[in-house]
């Protein structure tokens, strides 16, 4: 009988991860306990994926905020840092910047507006307008945003960031001025030494800074080797943590690319199929209403199957139906439209019955379906299990 189902996302409950905990056998164990208790069989293409919060609490993949303090210090120095562009995260960055602070004696702490890079609004664009401020050609005081627009809680979380990102400072023993500004080089009028926080546009944020003669640092370049044993990130520093307790910090997961294969040989040697795999993180979505961008760590994907390379390879079957084949319907348009898959070049780029497909990676768009898929709450499904994702029409 034809299969009547595409694609299938399945969320893999799993036992709890700890420290130590042979990651590659508890998925491939969790993944074919769900497939036998769900009456379903593992195929070949299928695609198993798993967070990367759990890979790296596997490895141990920790640091406390003093070791984060010891490497700042040693590589800046410990008297005024400039901090720019970090993103408005209790999780994500307040825990980082206590670590960073404890290292200096002031902090200059420069965010972008009226949103930092992934979306979180410090003011609206339309308050902006109300005021007649150009946010590029802007800066401010603390006390000159205070005065213009007071008090701005986020949306979503009922935080103030402008003040807690004080008080986090002042706490860890750190004197505060706070600016805000988008040109990276306004930071320089209050120090040359200088930490860019910002994610996906870091390496013009650095190129700028050191042409311009500063000292810089990225988050990158924080914790990407162990310090008096920690964890790091060789490629990602601090980039892609969260925070694990009130004086740590997970990182995201050290060479991981030994368990994606792993895991792909173990399900081979169990079942005869050979399935793609994947680490994931942040899916790359953005929220239409508060205008959030998902994709808070470096990068969709830190490791995944040879497999997975690429980018889509689809026809748009809207446009074939209303353009090549509109005259016909029924059973004769099912057949046109299966016969010009199954002859369909294997490069398809700039053609334009490819109009309107997602061009974006295969990794960027599977793990956003993971991510989507397991949540980030208390669902305990760290394993996504995708089914059908390579089939199309023919199938």
């Amino acid at each position: 009988m034809e299969r009547k189902v595409g694609t299938i996302s399945r969320g893999i409950r799993c036992p709890i991860i700890r420290e130590g905990d042979d990651i590659s056998s508890v998925v491939v164990k969790s993944v074919l306990e769900a497939a036998e208790s769900e009456g379903y069989e593992i195929r070949d293409r299928d695609i198993v994926a798993v967070t990367e919060s759990v890979v790296a609490r596997s490895q141990g993949n920790y640091a406390s905020v003093e070791a984060i303090s010891k490497d700042v210090k040693a590589k800046l120095g410990s008297d005024t840092i400039g901090v720019i562009f970090p993103i408005l995260s209790r999780n994500r960055f307040a825990i980082c910047l206590r670590g960073i602070s404890m290292a200096a004696k002031k902090i200059v702490l420069m965010l972008s507006f009226p949103r930092d890079e992934v979306g979180n609004q410090l003011l609206t664009e339309d308050q902006l307008d109300e005021a007649g401020i150009d946010p590029y050609s802007k800066v401010m005081s603390l006390e000159e945003y205070r005065e213009l627009f007071g008090e701005n809680k986020h949306p979503f979380t009922g935080v103030d960031y402008l003040a807690y990102y004080g008080e986090v400072i002042e706490a860890a023993g750190a004197e505060v001025e706070i600016v805000l500004a988008n040109h990276a080089t306004e930071i320089l009028n209050y120090t040359d030494k200088v930490i860019n926080c910002d994610i996906h546009t870091r390496k013009r944020t650095r190129r700028i800074l050191k042409d311009a003669g500063a000292t810089v640092l990225g988050m990158d370049e924080i914790l990407n080797a162990p310090v008096d044993g920690s964890g790091f990130n060789s490629k990602y520093g601090l980039l892609g943590s969260n925070k694990s307790t009130e004086d740590s910090v997970k990182l995201f997961p050290e060479s991981c690319e030994d368990v994606v294969l792993g895991i792909q040989k173990s399900i081979l040697d169990k079942t005869g199929k050979c399935v793609e795999v994947l680490v994931y993180g942040d899916g790359a979505f953005k929220d239409p209403v508060g205008k959030i961008w998902e994709l808070a760590d470096p990068v969709v994907s830190p490791a995944y199957t040879p497999g997975l390379e690429g980018t889509p390879n689809e026809l748009k079957l809207k446009y074939l139906a209303d353009n090549d084949f509109k005259e016909l319907s029924g059973e004769e348009l099912r057949e046109a439209i299966s016969a010009r898959i199954k002859e369909k070049d294997d490069n398809l780029v700039g053609k334009m019955e490819t109009e309107g497909t997602t061009p974006r990676r295969l990794t960027d768009l599977i793990g956003s379906l993971c991510d989507l898929t397991s949540g980030s709450g208390d669902k305990g499904t760290p394993v996504v299990h995708i089914q059908g994702y390579f089939d199309n029409y023919t199938n």
